[in-house]
């Protein structure tokens, strides 16, 4: 009897364990971020026509895209599978919360593809759009469920003195906006290389020094450190979670995918299928990446660079918002890559 029974638990513990390992496996040994692109004929998550909220910078599609392959793209993880997005389990989850995207357009981006995953798995759930200052508010009246959005792109405080725009790498005075949320979404890079009519600030100050300009690298590094300082001091990360975006990348250069002759990701049409990306990461990653590790609470990158890098063929380009004299290699279309951004914070999420 002794060895029948011990046969019997140790046939029960298995059958315990290969039910446990794919969620062990999920939540603790995932690595969402090493894999590649496959063609998935359920894909995408939605049909964009049924969001007529989505801004024409991102509407491919109803721009006029002739190709719509790029939608069809799964992200698959090397050693694991994410779990598939699910609207309604995400809005229940989530009812009487406030989840807030700060940072600049990939923000808005990223905001969007949500809102548009969330309202096409619910399209009978009203829903209303406010704007207060800097902060777009897209509320589920139904759930209780609001998605911010506070487009600040620096992270850090420009203010408005004599001398003109000051933009100051150790003060953040606009974190009372970001506070009482339950899931805070970080993003800042872009605009860190604007310089002539796009940049909006005159002088730049750390400490009491201000000067004219400084290496665009080291100034984001000291931002990211004064942002990482504010979540150590004013964040309780019991009550919210605080994700970073990660960097999304541009394509304006072939020759870092491997086609010398390309000067934009025009007439783009397939992903890179490898899982590698021949140019390399920028350097801004590993920049982050140090600044993340000097923070005492955790915070969960979204390291969607190299997924990204892959997605050559995933941006506006002439079905953006400047049309044909225009060619947005920098933003993303909707539907496509930010809803992978998406379906891996809902992973984190779950």
């Amino acid at each position: 009897m002794g060895s029948t029974d011990n046969a019997i638990s140790y046939a029960s513990a298995l059958v315990l364990a290969l039910f446990l390992l794919p969620l062990l496996h999920e939540a603790e040994g995932c690595d969402m971020f090493t894999g590649r692109w496959v063609e998935d004929a359920s894909y995408p998550l939605y049909d964009p026509s049924t969001c007529p909220f989505i801004r024409r910078e991102f509407a491919c599609k109803r721009n006029g895209r002739p190709d719509l392959s790029y939608p069809t793209f799964r992200w698959q993880p090397k050693g694991c599978k994410l779990a598939r997005f699910n609207g309604v389990k995400f809005l229940e989850k989530n009812k009487g919360k406030k989840i807030m995207f700060v940072g600049d357009s990939l923000s808005l981006n990223q905001w969007q593809s949500l809102t548009c995953m969330l309202h096409s798995s619910v399209p009978n759930s009203p829903y209303n759009i406010t704007t207060q200052g800097s902060i777009t508010t897209f509320r589920f009246q139904e759930y209780g469920v609001e998605l911010k959005l506070d487009r600040n792109v620096y992270l850090v405080d420009i203010v408005r003195e004599k001398i003109g725009r000051v933009l100051k790498l150790d003060s953040i005075n606009d974190g009372h906006n970001w506070s009482e949320m339950d899931t805070l979404i970080f993003n800042t890079w872009h605009w860190w290389n604007r310089r002539g009519p796009s940049q909006p600030w005159d002088y730049i100050q750390v400490g009491s020094k201000v000067t004219k300009d400084m290496d665009r690298v080291a100034a984001f590094e000291t931002a990211l450190g004064t942002w990482g300082k504010w979540v150590d001091t004013v964040v309780d990360t019991q009550k919210t979670k605080v994700f970073f975006q990660g960097i999304s990348p541009s394509h304006y250069k072939g020759a870092l995918w491997g086609e010398p002759r390309a000067k934009s990701c025009a007439k783009q049409k397939e992903p890179l299928l490898g899982t590698s990306y021949p140019g390399g990461l920028p350097a801004e990653v590993g920049v982050l990446k140090r600044a993340l590790r000097k923070i005492s609470k955790p915070v969960t990158l979204l390291d969607i660079t190299m997924l990204s890098l892959l997605r050559k063929d995933g941006h506006p380009s002439i079905y953006g918002l400047g049309g044909r004299t225009g060619n947005d290699c920098s933003h993303w279309c909707l539907s496509g890559v930010p809803d992978t951004w998406n379906e891996i914070l809902y992973n984190y999420m779950a």
